[in-house]
């Protein structure tokens, strides 16, 4: 009976150390066995291992690709025009053994502290060294690509790998937007003013060009038509000499009847003459002989 008492609590004890000293490495994670605070082994694959119960301790990290967004923070580019930037990166532990001793029993967050102070300081460096127009633009892979780039090596000291840095927004800081308004409107308005000047200026070269035209246009239209009346009179009094030479007496008659279609006109016409008048010599009437 007292054996059995004794032998009860000594199964329990090897089963517990038994069970303690097993432990599983998920398919997510990599494991790292710890004894005393140093690492003794690295487990990587998936399934049962075993350690040393009481004397070694076994921690995991997440062996996927995590993801860290930076806080919004303020850059000045080259042209002072200062932007707040709104970024995320994509990491993932790749030498868990170098990972422990940069962060120690800080873990994951402790690391995701110092990548953030990577990421911003770079981000920093990187957008201040372009134009606002350069960040602001579609084709920013450039930039994103030049700050992971620039973050893979200090993150490299932590055992991390900086797989891609995106920016999620780049907006103007609340206090400037007013502002950078203000000068918006200004450099449009000050472009519609050029431009309306221009249209001006142009707008008088055509006017000045059609008045000259018109001025030419006239001027020789008004040469010819005086050409062609000076020639038409000229064949027209050629005419009444030719007619004048042939029969003067009929001349003088078609020329007297012209004379009277212009001076009685209207209903109201009244001529005062003196009764020898050879005005109306024609509308006399015949005196018989």
């Amino acid at each position: 009976m007292r054996k059995s008492t004794l032998i009860l609590p000594a199964i329990v004890v090897v089963v517990a150390g038994l069970l303690s000293s097993v432990f599983i490495v998920d398919e997510r994670e990599t494991a790292l066995v710890l004894q005393f605070g140093r690492v003794v082994a690295v487990k990587e694959d998936p399934g049962l291992s075993f350690k040393i119960p009481l004397i070694q301790e076994v921690v995991t990290y997440d062996d996927r690709i995590l993801s860290r967004d930076i806080d919004p923070l303020e850059v000045t580019p080259k042209d002072d025009r200062r932007l707040v930037v709104d970024a995320f990166a994509r990491y993932r532990i790749v030498d868990v053994n170098q990972f422990r001793q940069a962060v120690g029993v800080g873990g994951i967050p402790a690391a995701e502290t110092r990548l953030d102070s990577i990421l911003r300081s770079k981000t920093r460096e990187i957008l201040g060294s372009v134009t606002s127009n350069d960040i602001l633009s579609s084709d920013r892979a450039a930039l994103m690509l030049r700050i992971r780039n620039a973050a893979i090596t200090d993150a490299r000291a932590l055992g991390l790998d900086v797989i891609d840095v995106r920016l999620k927004r780049t907006d103007l800081p609340r206090e400037n937007l007013e502002a950078t308004f203000a000068r918006m409107r200004a450099e449009r308005e000050r472009e519609a003013t050029d431009e309306r000047a221009r249209g001006n200026e142009a707008a008088q070269r055509i006017r000045a060009l059609s008045d000259r035209t018109v001025v030419e246009l006239v001027s020789d239209a008004k040469r010819q038509s005086e050409i062609i009346r000076g020639e038409a009179d000229a064949r027209r009094n050629a005419i009444f000499a030719e007619a004048f030479g042939a029969n003067p007496e009929f001349f003088e008659f078609y020329r007297s009847l012209g004379a009277y279609r212009a001076a009685l006109q209207g209903s109201n016409t009244m001529l005062v003459l003196s009764p020898e008048s050879e005005f109306f010599g024609y509308l006399k009437s015949a005196t018989p002989e």
